[in-house]
């Protein structure tokens, strides 16, 4: 028996397959069982709520938003989407502590999905930050504009994260500081997925960090670009997610000591 880290990935891994197998064998009746379950008050919401995203049923163990929407874009592309079930209050949580809120002033998602991260980051980010979500999924993207309608510091942006500097361009913004990453990136052919890592690099400024939580933790062997990758295997989520930030070198100063302040100052050209 090897040690638990080495063992993880493949235990993750087997539950994520075995979600995906089980809820495209067994949706009609997964279906006709949701019709007759009736939930206590305490774990239920009101019907608005749903077209926003919001949550709909919190476990004993795991609490997590799911949606209709959520659901059938999950049918309809298990391997985009990745998981049945959104990122739990926790693993959110987790993520969302790895990020400097008090510097950070551009933050970019890829995947975000029905956006239960992308809530928690527009809730902590500054007033003057921006939040730039790359979601795929035509329709996740509509209920992600719908969400954030109201919050101008918040761009949904339908299009792959590949895109990801020409959009910086676009909007006047040299890099970011953060970018958070949900997509499956085992899936993904070894060319594109290092490609994207070479966008994503590229587009964050010195010292910021890409921060993903994934079923495996195979991307570290072709993030080859960052100075530093610090992982965590996260238990409380269904399935358990293997956390990383990778981190971009920053800039020196003239002593050899790290510059913060330059780090996150020239993220908007002038």
């Amino acid at each position: 028996m090897g040690p638990i880290h080495q063992l993880a990935p493949a235990h993750a891994r087997f539950i994520h397959d075995l979600i995906i197998i089980k809820t495209r064998i067994n949706v009609k009746s997964f279906w006709r069982l949701g019709q007759k379950l009736h939930f206590p008050p305490d774990r239920q919401v009101s019907s608005a709520a749903f077209a926003a995203g919001q949550a709909k049923c919190r476990g004993e163990l795991f609490a997590f938003a799911m949606s209709v929407l959520f659901f059938k874009r999950f049918l309809k592309r298990p391997f985009q989407i990745a998981s049945i079930v959104p990122s739990s209050q926790a693993l959110v949580e987790r993520v969302a502590s790895k990020i400097d809120f008090k510097r950070a002033r551009v933050i970019a998602e890829y995947g975000p999905g029905e956006g239960v991260h992308s809530r928690a980051l527009a809730q902590r980010m500054r007033p003057d930050a921006q939040l730039l979500l790359f979601e795929l999924d035509p329709a996740f993207s509509r209920d992600l504009a719908r969400q954030f309608a109201g919050d101008r510091r918040v761009r949904v942006i339908n299009a792959n994260a590949m895109t990801i500097r020409s959009e910086l361009i676009q909007r006047g913004i040299v890099q970011c500081d953060y970018i958070i990453s949900g997509i499956p990136f085992s899936i993904l052919e070894k060319e594109k997925k290092r490609n994207l890592l070479q966008q994503t690099h590229e587009a964050l400024a010195p010292g910021g960090a890409f921060i993903i939580y994934q079923v495996t933790n195979e991307l570290r062997q072709h993030a080859t670009d960052f100075a530093s990758a610090a992982s965590e295997y996260f238990l409380q989520n269904i399935p358990p997610m293997f956390i990383t930030v990778f981190r971009k070198a920053a800039v020196a100063n003239g002593n050899g000591a790290v510059d913060l302040a330059a780090r996150l100052s020239s993220n908007y050209a002038q």
